[in-house]
């Protein structure tokens, strides 16, 4: 309500004044931004750089480099910079909640476990139940949360690590039902599949979702790259203000970018765009998210990548029901199977992917689809782009762990040749050489060597 005078400024029609500033219409959108990037901007330079982002690259840092330890003031300053970029009364932030949430929860988690001197190995699993639980008791999503934390941040599924950030996730859930309710997170329409030969668009559609994908992955970061281009050599704190202005421009133009974005999502899935808007918003999600990030704002994309997914969905569907009418009315399935695709295309987490929208939005009978777009989405991910959008970040700071392929063990030449005769190149194969006696040229030098009279014992 502050920023804008409105409970989610993405879900108005027009452009509506704020209730405050009544004289500058709706053009008070192009200064949303510059305000509250001159709030967090300081806050997030002076106290924690780190909280600078979308939050998961910096705890798979701290797990792989720093043994788990993020400093607990991250989660402070996280909180606050996070409520200023994207909160419903936000500054306009095109960015989601779960990064920002994962750090703060991994951020809780290693500081509880430095205060009892807990060791590395253990520190670390502290860190992955502390994202397993936020991200649990925020989306409502328990099952998602272990394997967003097993899968993303421990890349590890032994039982010692599985047993309690399953621990963890079903208490933060626990807790978390008792406050906001058990119910799916998103209210979407019921999907259907019509017939098995939708299949084959579902094919398609997870190759299109691959592709926007690694679009995304590879925009977000070159828009990052050219903001530390643009802004090398100036105040830090000063950047989302300057930057701030051309994100408020965006949002001015179109203002269904403000914020998460989670009514315009489902709007969306219900078909209420027309298709040349669907990829106007696909687009700008895109442009305007990787701004949000490049000026330093804090923020996931998480919900991004379901945004954009969502709108892939929705224009595939609207095509498809055009070419082909038995599909006619499907553009909610699409939708639904486009968000999970382009997800696991972009952070390459299928399993993950697979069950988080699942339990956002209780829709069983898309998961036969849902897991096929998932897996050719996930593969062209990996054709195409050798990082994630998680993982290209660390690997730039020196932090991406990559499973290297496990070496034979050398032979000892001796022992080698020994077995195989090769002290003697004129005895053929699997033959020992003459003068070992039948054992060998090592075995014949101590023959030689020995004392008369001692046995081969000694």
């Amino acid at each position: 309500m502050i920023f804008t005078g409105t409970a989610d400024y993405a879900a108005t029609q027009g452009h509506p004044a704020h209730p405050w500033l009544p004289w500058l219409g709706g053009a008070f959108v192009i200064f949303a931004p510059v305000v509250g990037g001159l709030l967090y901007g300081p806050l997030v330079n002076r106290f924690a750089p780190e909280a600078r982002g979308h939050g998961v690259p910096e705890v798979m840092y701290a797990v792989t480099k720093r043994g788990g330890r993020i400093p607990g003031k991250v989660a402070i300053v996280k909180s606050l910079a996070s409520a200023i970029t994207i909160g419903s009364s936000g500054s306009g932030g095109s960015v989601g909640r779960e990064g920002p949430i994962v750090q703060i929860g991994s951020a809780l988690g290693s500081t509880l476990g430095r205060a009892v001197r807990m060791p590395e190995s253990q520190l670390r699993t502290l860190v992955a139940c502390g994202a397993a639980g936020a991200i649990a008791a925020t989306f409502n999503a328990p099952i998602a949360g272990v394997f967003f934390a097993l899968e993303l941040l421990l890349r590890d599924f032994a039982a010692r690590s599985f047993g309690i950030v399953v621990l963890s996730s079903v208490t933060a859930s626990i807790v978390g039902r008792s406050i906001l309710g058990d119910h799916p997170f998103l209210t979407l329409p019921t999907c259907t599949i019509v017939n098995s030969a939708q299949f084959a668009l579902f094919a398609v559609l997870g190759l299109a979702a691959g592709l926007v994908a690694v679009g995304f992955t590879k925009t977000l970061h070159a828009v990052e790259d050219a903001c530390d281009w643009a802004w090398r050599g100036k105040s830090e704190w000063l950047r989302p203000v300057a930057g701030g202005l051309l994100l408020g421009l965006l949002l001015f133009a179109l203002p269904q970018l403000y914020g998460v974005g989670y009514p315009v999502l489902e709007k969306g899935v219900e078909g209420g765009y027309a298709l040349g808007f669907v990829a106007l918003l696909l687009v700008g999600k895109i442009v305007a998210t990787s701004l949000t990030i490049g000026i330093g704002g804090s923020g996931g994309v998480f919900a991004p990548s379901l945004f954009i997914g969502a709108m892939l969905g929705a224009g595939f569907g609207q095509v498809s029901g055009a070419m082909f009418p038995v599909f006619a009315g499907q553009t909610g399935t699409f939708a639904l199977v486009g968000m999970g695709a382009v997800f696991a295309g972009a952070g390459r987490a299928p399993i993950t992917a697979a069950i988080i929208l699942f339990e956002l939005t209780g829709e069983y009978s898309i998961i036969l689809p849902l897991l096929l777009a998932i897996v050719i989405a996930t593969g062209v991910s990996r054709v195409l782009s050798e990082d994630t959008i998680y993982t290209l970040k660390l690997r730039r700071r020196g932090g991406e762990r990559r499973r290297r392929p496990r070496r034979r063990p050398r032979r000892h030449p001796a022992a080698f040749d020994a077995c195989a005769g090769g002290h003697d190149r004129g005895t053929r194969r699997g033959e020992l050489p003459a003068h070992s006696g039948g054992r060998g040229p090592d075995v014949a030098r101590v023959r030689q060597a020995r004392p008369a009279g001692t046995s081969s014992w000694g």
